[in-house]
């Protein structure tokens, strides 16, 4: 007869983890928001600041009249509404891409995407800076995946050269989240011409701050509507929603309706989320300014940080060390001000930072207390993160 287990044992190496978590000051909390809390955000990626914009909350309240709080099925039974199909072809047209599939998230717009255009005897070439998501979908894929060293586009051209499968796919982000810098998209879509592999580009920090009036990357490189690329998009940063797009020719489409399982067996997008995701894009579109003042603030922030100057909405403040990035975290925390920490496994060891995004709302009296705060902490945290 065998030996019976004591009661509660088989999860008790879960302590020994968060142990080892909290050692290296890695630990992570959730702190729940209060809509009345008086904080001057510099963490969120409300970009262009319209998540509480008037039009925005009216286009999610009136889609939630008509349709009620749910989309009620997944998009191929009772989830698609007329609303969705007027979402994706806005979006399409914004980005200049021949059509558009909206997804739950742009989570499971990517996984959609990648395993849907990959699978047994393909290739798959990821950016070691790629998104989480686009490393999840790599998992998932069933290809042979080979990561590059960042932004390394002969590395790249070398591995499509003596790839023996039929098929290759490349990821990327067009603006990588941790430090905000670009992807060489010209480069790499000349290499993936040059040997017949699919490019799919994650435009979720990308839309609504680079390109003219903030229509992405790929359309500031002249690449938008090119038939072997891919855009994945979020609808959850500049558009001020929830949700994910996926915006390419016909033909990827028609595949992903049949291909795409987080299209086929998720609930379609919620009526709010799409209403307010078309409230914001037709504000982007009508105030293109709103992208040009992303980066303007963006710099401002780096100025008083002493950062790089910044490509995107994103300054990285590398501090290194975990627990002094968190503590400086927190410090600004406590002084109104909230910013990103992002420690390992989201940057290397040794590269822990506060990140902060900046918003294109952000005002002179907002600036100046900011700057007041940044200066204050950073002076004190980087001192101890020098010891």
């Amino acid at each position: 007869m065998g030996t019976t287990r004591a009661e509660g044992t088989a999860l008790d190496w879960l302590d020994d983890v968060e142990t080892q978590r909290r050692t290296a000051g890695l630990r992570r909390e959730l702190r729940p928001r209060d809509p009345s809390e008086p904080m001057i955000d510099l963490a969120s990626n409300d970009y262009l600041g319209l998540v509480r914009h008037p039009e925005v909350i009216d286009g999610a309240v009136d889609a939630v009249r008509r349709w009620g709080g749910g989309a009620t099925g997944s998009r191929l039974v009772t989830g698609t509404t007329t609303d969705h199909d007027r979402l994706e072809h806005e979006l399409a047209d914004f980005v200049g891409a021949e059509a558009g599939l909206v997804f739950a998230s742009g989570y499971a717009a990517n996984l959609g995407a990648v395993t849907a255009l990959s699978g047994k005897g393909g290739l798959i070439v990821s950016d070691a800076g790629s998104h989480a998501s686009l490393v999840d979908a790599c998992r998932l894929s069933r290809s042979r995946v080979v990561v590059a060293p960042h932004a390394d586009v002969d590395f790249l051209a070398r591995t499509l050269a003596g790839r023996t499968e039929e098929r290759a796919l490349v990821l990327t982000d067009s603006v990588f989240s941790a430090d905000g810098d670009l992807a060489p998209l010209l480069d790499m879509h000349r290499v993936c011409r040059e040997h017949g592999a699919v490019l799919l580009v994650d435009e979720a920090h990308g839309i609504g701050v680079r390109g003219h009036g903030g229509r992405g990357l790929v359309h500031e490189a002249g690449l938008a509507g090119q038939p072997d690329i891919v855009v994945t998009a979020t609808l959850s940063k500049s558009l001020a929603a929830q949700g994910g797009a996926v915006l390419a020719s016909e033909r990827v489409r028609a595949h992903l309706i049949d291909a795409a399982r987080t299209f086929i067996f998720d609930t379609g997008l919620a009526p709010a989320a799409v209403g307010a995701a078309r409230a914001a894009l037709a504000v982007l579109i009508r105030e293109p300014e709103r992208a040009a003042a992303v980066l303007d603030r963006a710099r401002d922030l780096a100025r008083i940080t002493g950062a790089a100057v910044p490509e995107s909405a994103v300054v990285s403040v590398i501090l290194g060390d975990p627990q002094v990035a968190y503590d400086a975290a927190v410090a600004c925390r406590e002084q109104g001000l909230h910013v990103g920490c992002f420690r390992p496994p989201s940057v290397p060891e040794g590269t822990s930072r506060l990140r902060l995004t900046a918003r294109a709302t952000i005002d002179a009296d907002e600036m100046a207390r900011i700057a007041s705060i940044l200066t204050d902490v950073l002076e004190a945290h980087r001192s101890k993160a020098a010891a």
